[in-house]
């Protein structure tokens, strides 16, 4: 291996609710401690994201797939030039891509796996617009290696909690929880939706992307008994490893729970964020405190800005774990991600696996990402 040097890269992060490319320029140091220098949330075209809802809902083409492959690394490529027009090129650009499906179940057709995932953004779009070498297609390897390709962030929160008992929970449209621990080996799953659900309830009732601040819903009521209702899905039952998104959390599956939902648009708001939160620390007592005494819940993401997501929480999380923010400890909740990526992108530029079997299952360490170079 060629000695390590720190390296300046524009990650690239476009998650499960699909606001907006969160692109950072990272330093990543050869300890993998990682300083933002820089990010920016880049919108979406309108017409862009619809089609890409489009894709989510299972309403689209092979068509559209393809055509939005390059569509997206186009709009990838555009969020990049916006950092590099101020700060210059990067070493590399490390790019996670968009997610538009994410099959992590062992299911089999003439004996062959079906276990699979697909990310696009295509990366030599994004190469040959920046100039720059790309590295992407982290979730490939791991699932090659019969792991679940998710979550992939645990790599970077192992390096940087290290030493402490606590569960580091990120809320994007989905939820994923990291477990550091002094004695345990670390290990991490998908808790369940995030703001998918609530994103989704604001746009039906309200009109609006998001709850912003968690407003609507501290102004509603939780529906306990819908809430519990809500709680009973096999998925928050089902062991880690494991992951999810929305080919699961459908927008059929939020239609069919909404049949039993109560009246008020303001208590479903406040139920379903009700949801987020009780689903989190129903896992922390299924699959965490049986093994793990933690001391803090580090929250990150966008649900970190949720007053409510985080007034719940604290109400069914233990008294005695301090909840506390990325930002707490120097990390951008909004740019957390990123900065993950930037750590994966590096430890792939240098051949050095940046995958935890603990976590996605895989049957032993990879390299994760492929290196694209116009």
């Amino acid at each position: 291996m060629e000695d390590l040097a720190p390296k300046k890269i524009i990650a690239l992060m476009s998650g499960t609710s699909c606001d907006s490319i969160d692109a950072g320029l990272c330093e990543v140091m050869p300890d993998l401690s990682c300083r933002l220098i820089s990010g920016i949330n880049y919108r979406y075209p309108e017409h862009i994201r619809a089609k890409i809802f489009q894709i989510f809902s299972d309403h689209a083409s092979i068509k559209d797939v393809c055509q939005m492959n390059f569509a997206i690394g186009k709009c990838f490529a555009e969020a990049c030039k916006v950092l590099i027009s101020e700060f210059g090129k990067p070493d590399f650009i490390s790019s996670h891509g968009q997610t538009i499906y994410h099959y992590p179940f062992d299911e089999k057709l003439d004996n062959i796996s079906l276990k699979s995932t697909l990310q696009i953004g295509d990366s030599s779009v994004i190469s040959y617009e920046t100039g720059c070498p790309v590295i992407s297609n982290f979730r490939e390897a791991d699932i090659a290696a019969c792991g679940q390709g998710a979550p992939l962030v645990c790599f970077a929160d192992e390096k940087w909690f290290n030493g402490k008992n606590a569960a580091i929970q990120n809320i994007g449209g989905i939820a994923n929880v990291t477990v550091v621990s002094k004695e345990h080996e670390t290990f991490g799953f998908d808790t369940g939706p995030g703001n998918m659900m609530i994103d989704y309830c604001m746009n039906k009732f309200y009109g609006k992307s998001y709850d912003k601040d968690g407003k609507i819903a501290l102004s509603g009521s939780v529906c306990e008994s819908w809430l519990d209702c809500l709680m009973q899905d096999e998925y928050y039952f089902k062991n880690p490893p494991k992951s999810t998104g929305r080919e699961y959390f459908t927008s059929n599956y939020i239609e069919n729970a909404l049949k039993f939902a109560p009246e008020n648009p303001a208590d479903i708001i406040a139920t379903v964020t009700a949801l987020t939160a009780k689903t989190i620390a129903s896992a922390y007592e299924r699959f965490i405190y049986p093994d793990i005494d933690i001391d803090e819940a580090i929250i990150g993401g966008g649900g970190a800005y949720n007053t409510a997501i985080m007034k719940f929480l604290r109400a069914y999380l233990p008294k005695h774990i301090a909840l506390k923010t990325h930002e707490d400890y120097g990390i951008s909740n909004n740019f957390k991600e990123v900065m993950a990526f930037a750590v994966l992108g590096y430890c792939t530029y240098y051949n050095i696996p940046n995958n935890l079997p603990s976590c996605t299952g895989a049957e032993r360490r990879v390299v994760l990402g492929k290196l694209t170079n116009c």
